[in-house]
Parts: structure tokens; sequence; C-alpha cells
């Protein structure tokens, strides 16, 4: 069996062997649409993670039985043209859960605590010099007492909501898709959430009903204290909107690990944002804890053995 998986470099240093193990595997960093479509002339299986899976490319694979998504959402794969071919789409759910989980509290924490200026304060040597023991000029507050309201509460959103719990806040939650099925926290209207909330914290999937959820309407309605994270998708948010609030110390701040258009580019509004020490940002890392990737290659190599 012939497997080829066109973008192995998302993934970076973590170890293909279990997929190995089931066939012929060849791994190409990244793959242009003109080369992707020499790459997988006599391939039976295709791993992609952002590369698109066009009818073309599908075309291009007579021999093609399985394609198999490094992720969970498959956007990125015409499937509907997969499958009147015949050819079955699997993608990895759960995997990253608890790296996303980690990555959200890194975020709040970092902003809530000031982590950022009190690191600078001793790195600077500004705290050597200062002749006081501490320094309280930048004040955080506790998360203990406070209300985290959680946009998209599945399963990634729950594990939040537990953390957050631990750390005895108080949770809320808006259901985008309109189900509300979690029973365990209170369901809320979205101005609800964004007026109530001290951290926002978003974690939906992309699609019609949360294209520009939160708006500068939605981001009108928060404390000036609060503090929003998005670890979602960068559509969510309106960035032009953030950026505006963020400067303009309607909000506290924002921790972002996903954007509009990735990489972040330099007219990206959040690049703009003069207040800088405001934001927290991270590459779309918020998945890709080591155990996590290991566990995304385990899950491909059992779609694949189950052909």
């Amino acid at each position: 069996m012939k497997i080829v998986f066109l973008d192995a470099a998302t993934l970076g240093d973590v170890s293909f062997r279990p997929i190995e193990e089931l066939g012929e595997l060849t791994c190409y960093d990244n793959s242009s649409p003109a080369e992707a479509m020499e790459r997988v002339r006599d391939c039976d299986v295709m791993i992609v993670n952002k590369v698109k899976v066009t009818p073309d490319l599908i075309d291009a694979a007579p021999h093609l039985r399985l394609i198999c998504e490094s992720a969970t959402g498959v956007n990125n794969i015409d499937s509907c043209y997969a499958a009147s071919k015949g050819i079955p789409v699997k993608n990895v759910a759960g995997y990253s859960t608890e790296s996303v989980v980690q990555s959200t509290f890194m975020h709040i924490l970092s902003l809530v605590g000031k982590l950022p200026y009190y690191d600078w304060k001793v790195k600077s040597g500004r705290y050597s010099w200062s002749g006081m023991f501490t320094d309280v000029s930048v004040p955080f507050f506790e998360l203990a007492g406070k209300t985290i309201g959680i946009i998209g509460m599945g399963t990634i959103g729950r594990r939040v909501a537990d953390v957050a719990s631990a750390f005895g806040m108080k949770v809320i939650y808006y259901s985008t898709s309109g189900t509300s099925h979690c029973t365990d926290f209170p369901s809320v209207s979205l101005p609800q959430l964004m007026s109530g909330s001290d951290v926002v914290s978003v974690h939906a999937p992309l699609n019609e009903k949360t294209q520009g959820l939160v708006g500068a309407g939605e981001l009108a309605l928060m404390k000036h204290e609060a503090v929003i994270v998005n670890m979602g998708r960068g559509g969510i948010i309106d960035e032009a909107a953030l950026a505006e609030a963020i400067d303009a110390g309607k909000i506290a701040g924002a921790g972002l690990d996903v954007y509009s258009e990735e990489p972040l580019k330099a007219a990206n509004p959040i690049s703009k944002v003069k207040h800088q020490e405001r934001l927290s940002l991270t590459p779309h890392t918020a998945w890709a804890s080591m155990e996590a990737r290991n566990r995304l290659v385990l899950k491909i190599a059992e779609n694949i053995a189950s052909l």
C-alpha cells in the first residue's frame, strides 16, 4: 500500500512509525497544487492537513482508496466529490483537547496575571535597582470568584469549563449551534455572556453561524477589565474591531492562537495594535503538544488500518 503525506511538515518532528508500518510512506514537507497532482498519481492513501483536496486532485489519483485528514476539520477536502467516487474521508477528533485546554489557560493566566510585564521587570534589572522587595504597580486579579463565558460548549469547551471550575470560577456558556445540550452550566444569550464575563473563551468551529460572531457590538458589551481568548478559528472574531477595542481600552486584552488568515499577515489589524502588551499571541500552536501530535499519528494509522 502506497501512502503519501502531502504536507507532513505541519506535524513537526513527530514519529510516523505507526503509519510506516502499514505501507510505503512518502512524506513531503509541503505541496503546491501542481506538485500534489504529480505526487498522488500512484498512491492508495492520501494524507493532508491544509492541502486543498479538489476534484482534480482526486481524479489525479486513480488508485486512491482513502483520504486522511490529519486534523478534525475537513473543510479543505471536497468530501462530496470523494463520496461520489466511493472514496472515504476520515478525520481525527479529540486528539488535541488537553493541549488546547492547557494553551487556553496559558493565555488567560498570562493576560490576567500580567506575566509579560513582571517578567520584563525582573529581567531588565529594574526590580534589582528598585530597592523594593515587591512591585504592585500593575494590578492583577484572581480567577477565583470571576465568571468565564465559553462560546462553544463542545468537548474542548467542556474541559475548559472543568478547569475553570477548579480555579473557583463561575461558568456560563453560549451555544453556537443553539442546542444548549450541556446542562451542568447555565446557557445564556451571547449579549448576556459578553456583558457578564470577566473572561470570554472561544472554542467554536467556523461556520455560517460563527463567522464574525464577535464584532464591535459584542466587544462593546464587555467589561473594561475583561479579556477574551480565541482558540477556535480566527474568523469568529472581527479582528479590526478587536484591535480597536484593545487600543481604546474598551477591554483589558486578548489572547489569540488563530487568525482570519494564517500565517498572520503584517497588514492584519492585530499586527498594528499599539498596545501590544495587552495581547498574548501564539502561531496556531494550541493543538500541537507532543502528546497531541503523537495521538494524531496513531489515529491516522488506525484510520488507514481500517481499510
